[in-house]
């Protein structure tokens, strides 16, 4: 009896104790969420940067160690994507957040819907100091930055021409490294204001035509790199789409303007300038050097030109292709080695002044590119090369070091993540999922596991089928359109390099019907449809006749 009567007075005591402790293991658990207020925020994109050239996806190509100093101390996404592999496009994706038929830039002949609400301009308006320096593609006053000076169009590798808050300039140098700098030399003015930024930082490299600085292609003409398995690919297990796509290495890429050959070399071994424009984006890029870089830039492709034009009369297509993947890897991976460079000068700078405690850092491209595999360069298929992109984001004391996430996210959520993470509410209309939840662990509040993707540039420059597709981590679904209709489907675990379409398979006949049900309800969700297709499609062939229609630069 004495013992059921101290229990009697101590359960009152014991149930005191234990609501105190839930509480302060629940208080414990809202404190670890919650997360810093408004941080810094630096978004760095380079531009056709593929995610097999980083050495933090896969090492077989090149190191870029300063480039893996933000996967090492953050998060690495390995099914990162967008939502339509072409530049101006996937910029405006970005911004937006908003898919391409909703924000008007489905490709680089429709212009940008300028009603539409980027989320710069929401962060300015919630007290965020803006600034972009790079290449935006489209436009010459980005909307909600305060100080920008951005390429216009594509830009060019040497001397480039910059728009500006305050007109037009020319700076001499290397577009790499003069962009870092630009980047550098605002978080340098603007150190004492207490006011937190975001920052663009947005490389033209490494795009087409791929001019290395000197220091660069001095080395990287002197490297041979392995070739990809798929080099000679003869799309036997594919669509038309894929066999009657003009990105093949051999016979699409330009001599002149891609490979370097000399427009009199050209000449002499009676190659021809089978784009039209191949020896005017030579004399664009090369041309706009100065003496001194000329002579420099002579000196090293000077002898490689005389050892191919010594070579080619004995050379086969596949001798051809060869040296032709050898030569764009050299010039490709000489870009990406500046942009490493450059992101090293921004990661040490932030650490030696303390802003790096307090500043995220993300890092991706437009899109992805293709190195060779399938024969391909350039991008635009919903393949993976040209669909995944890289995505790394750094942000000290929220984002556990080292974790690498499979979800399938996209370039449709960073304009909701951003403000996420400023703590800035996004706009409804919005059609992206913050990444948040991702980031600091709460995985079971993430609800996406497909994605859509929508490209529409056909007939145009590669001649790319119009196609869109829904995909998941297990399968990628895609319809190509307008003048073929046909489906094809890759098992992306078996199949990692989609090299069979599986979609008549009766295996997966169950698959098919449930992803394209899971299709149809996506385009619905996100407002796209049949008629749609149409419609832009009509009004795409009306432009792309019509001579007085202002395009951005397809090249």
């Amino acid at each position: 009896m004495k013992i059921k009567s101290s229990l009697s007075k101590l359960l009152p005591v014991l149930l005191f104790i234990c609501i105190i402790s839930c509480q302060s293991i629940k208080n414990v658990k809202a404190e670890a969420k919650k997360l810093p207020e408004r941080p810094n925020i630096i978004f760095m994109m380079s531009d056709d940067h593929a995610y097999q050239a980083i050495s933090a996806y896969s090492n077989h190509l090149i190191e870029t160690p300063n480039i893996d100093r933000i996967a090492n101390k953050g998060i690495k996404f390995t099914n990162a994507c967008v939502s339509n592999s072409i530049c101006a496009p996937a910029r405006a994706t970005i911004l937006t957040g908003k898919h391409c038929h909703m924000h008007g830039k489905v490709d680089n002949v429709f212009p940008f819907d300028e009603s539409q609400t980027t989320f710069p301009q929401i962060m300015q308006k919630a007290g965020y100091k803006t600034a972009m320096f790079g290449k935006l593609h489209f436009g010459n006053n980005p909307k909600g930055i305060d100080e920008f000076k951005i390429l216009p169009g594509q830009g060019r590798y040497y001397n480039p021409i910059f728009n500006t808050n305050e007109g037009q300039i020319t700076v001499e140098g290397y577009v790499t490294d003069i962009i870092m700098d630009m980047t550098l030399d605002w978080l340098k003015e603007n150190k004492e204001n207490d006011q937190p930024f975001m920052l663009f930082s947005m490389q033209k490299a490494p795009h087409r035509e791929w001019l290395p600085a000197p220091r660069h292609f001095k080395e990287y003409t002197k490297k041979t790199f392995i070739e990809p398995e798929t080099l000679f690919d003869d799309y036997e297990g594919r669509g038309s789409a894929a066999k009657t796509a003009e990105m093949n290495l051999l016979k699409h890429m330009n001599w002149a303007g891609d490979a370097k050959i000399y427009p009199e070399l050209m000449k002499e071994l009676g190659l021809k300038d089978e784009s039209g424009w191949d020896l005017e984006a030579f004399e664009r890029e090369v041309g706009a050097m100065n003496d001194e870089q000329r002579a420099v830039w002579d000196s090293i492709y000077g002898p490689v030109m005389e050892d191919f034009k010594e070579k080619y009369p004995n050379m086969d297509d596949k001798a051809l292709m060869k040296w032709r993947y050898q030569r764009y890897m050299q010039d490709y991976l000489g870009c990406i080695a500046s942009v490493d460079e450059n992101v090293g000068r921004l990661l040490d700078y932030l650490k030696e002044t303390g802003l790096d405690e307090n500043t995220v850092i993300i890092y991706t491209s437009d899109q992805g590119f293709y190195l060779g595999e399938h024969g391909w360069f350039d991008k635009r298929f919903v393949y993976d090369e040209s669909f995944k992109t890289p995505l790394l984001i750094k942000w000290p004391n929220v984002i556990a070091p080292g974790i690498t996430n499979t979800e399938m996210v996209q370039n449709l959520d960073f304009a909701q993540t951003i403000l996420e993470i400023a703590g800035v509410k996004a706009p409804a209309d919005m059609q992206g999922e913050s990444l948040v939840p991702l980031l600091i662990g709460n995985y079971s509040e993430w609800t996406r596991d497909a994605v859509y993707y929508h490209y529409y540039e056909y007939p145009g420059i590669h001649m790319v089928k119009r196609h869109y597709a829904i995909i998941t981590q297990e399968y990628k679904l895609a319809h190509f359109y307008y003048d073929v209709d046909e489906w094809e489907l890759y098992d992306r675990k078996k199949d990692p390099q989609e090299m069979k379409n599986v979609v008549n398979d009766p295996a997966y006949a169950d698959i098919v019907v449930k992803l394209k049900k899971q299709l149809t309800e996506l385009r619905e969700q996100y407002g796209d449809s049949s008629e749609l297709d149409q419609k832009i499609l009509q009004k795409y062939l009306e432009a792309k006749n019509n001579p007085d229609i202002e395009t951005v630069p397809l090249h």
